[in-house]
């Protein structure tokens, strides 16, 4: 029976560029980000990439990779996740994230999980669940 956890994770540094010619929409983006997660995952300053399609200027939807190393209830190590979301034009991120398999290190190897969060354009803290087994 997977493991339940949760926290809270600020993100710092958001940096965006266009990667469609011009600004009509759809457009494609590429935004990089370094967060930070306390609770169940604590880990600084990620590494996180996002590729973002606009459907409108407040819509769309954005898939990415992040790189989190700290620790998970107390275990030490390294993984990834897979990240697939959605904002919409009230503001509201959804976003649900998968461990990459094979990708956890230390005394997170073996790791297999998945988690998400709805959060509020602009929030400073945004509020995760994450549900995980360890072999």
């Amino acid at each position: 029976m997977p493991v339940k956890t949760d926290g809270h994770f600020t993100s710092a540094d958001w940096k965006e560029t266009a990667l469609s010619p011009g600004t009509a929409n759809p457009r494609l983006a590429h935004a990089r980000v370094a967060n930070t997660f306390t609770g169940g995952i604590e880990a600084a300053d990620t590494a996180c990439a996002y590729t973002i399609a606009y459907v409108t200027d407040l819509t769309g939807t954005f898939a990415g990779m992040e790189v989190l190393t700290g620790t998970l209830d107390g275990r030490a190590g390294s993984f990834a996740v897979e990240e697939r979301g959605s904002f919409d034009a009230d503001g509201t991120v959804r976003c649900a994230f998968e461990v990459v398999p094979g990708s956890g290190s230390g005394e997170l190897t073996g790791l297999r999980g998945s988690g998400g969060f709805t959060a509020r354009h602009g929030e400073p803290t945004v509020a995760y669940s994450f549900a995980y087994d360890l072999d």
